[in-house]
């Protein structure tokens, strides 16, 4: 059994703000298998994002910080790594999709100029050599008239042809992981599983390792092997894809996956929905964070001392809140 390519341990993230320092992602512990891929799933303003760019290094500066915990690539701790180091491996060995195409991409140069930077900063090519990679990952990532592209500018694209143009970018380089923050944002269904499905053959064709960050589970089912649950900044569950969905135990994984439309339900009947939102960072609590929405009675020791992250099966890991684990 080969060792993972990405083993992130208790990582601390933090950001200074004028109202003190919040802590964003609170000690949260996964690895990715070598050509796996693994899933963040969680609602929005839980911490997803943040480990994303925790892991890359591109943590808004100065207020970001990585305050503890280790993030080991291949043998090698990217936060203890010069800035030199770091850039030598984002976008060459490590890439990531940005969740909005059109803001991720500068709207005052081409599609052709933005992929040439992306092998440029990497490798020293002749314009030539520019032009035969550029059109081949268009290509590969089914773009047609590739060389017109080149010459076009992301506002003359569709949102599935820019999201495309990021995938190109992000692979140009061969990259050993591949981070997919909500690839499929704001495109419609059948855009939507052409991207998902792209990203899986050239995974298969590189071999490279994925983590796919998302909220949809209909989307962790689909293509990911093993999926980490996010809540409140903490990894909640974790465990292979198959488990999860067939045996989830925190109240939080059982109320995601109660809330997805099913075929079998009866017809118009309301979507179960987890009540209330995810708490803001400055309300983030030091016990059970899901205590207030699971709608179970929970002590004051629940409240104020934090669940122990356990294996409770083979490979099924979970904060073990007696109250919300079932």
């Amino acid at each position: 059994m080969s060792s993972p390519i990405l083993q992130v341990e208790n990582l601390v993230t933090a950001f200074d703000t004028d109202a003190g320092r919040m802590t964003a992602v609170d000690g949260s512990s996964f690895e990715v298998p070598r050509g796996k891929t693994l899933g963040i799933v969680g609602e929005s303003g839980c911490g997803k994002s943040v480990t994303a760019f925790s892991i890359t290094r591109l943590l808004p500066q100065p207020h970001g910080k990585v305050l503890g915990g280790s993030i080991r690539f291949e043998g090698r701790d990217l936060a203890a790594l010069p800035l030199e180091e770091m850039q030598k491996i984002r976008g060459n060995d490590i890439s990531m999709i940005f969740q909005e195409p059109m803001t991720a991409l500068n709207p005052v140069q081409t599609v052709g100029k933005q992929l040439a930077e992306a092998i440029l900063l990497h490798s020293e090519c002749s314009k030539a050599d520019v032009l035969a990679r550029s059109i081949d990952m268009m290509k590969k990532v089914r773009i047609p008239a590739p060389e017109q592209r080149l010459n076009e500018y992301p506002h003359q694209l569709s949102g599935g042809m820019r999201q495309r143009v990021m995938i190109a970018m992000a692979l140009i380089n061969k990259p050993k992981l591949l981070i997919a923050d909500e690839p499929t944002t704001a495109l419609d269904v059948t855009v939507q599983a052409q991207i998902l499905e792209l990203i899986a053959d050239l995974q298969k064709e590189m071999g490279m390792s994925v983590i796919l960050i998302t909220h949809d589970l209909g989307v962790i089912a689909e293509v990911c092997d093993e999926v980490a649950v996010m809540y409140a900044g903490r990894i909640v569950e974790k465990a292979s894809v198959f488990d999860l969905f067939a045996h989830p135990r925190h109240a939080y994984t059982q109320g995601l996956l109660e809330s997805i439309p099913r075929l079998d339900s009866k017809p118009k009947t309301l979507l179960k929905a987890i009540p209330g939102n995810v708490p803001s960072i400055a309300d983030f609590k030091p016990g059970c964070r899901f205590a207030q929405r699971s709608g179970r009675e929970h002590s004051e020791s629940h409240l104020t001392t934090r669940p122990a992250f356990v294996e409770i099966a083979p490979n099924h890991f979970v904060e073990n809140c007696p109250i919300c684990v079932a």
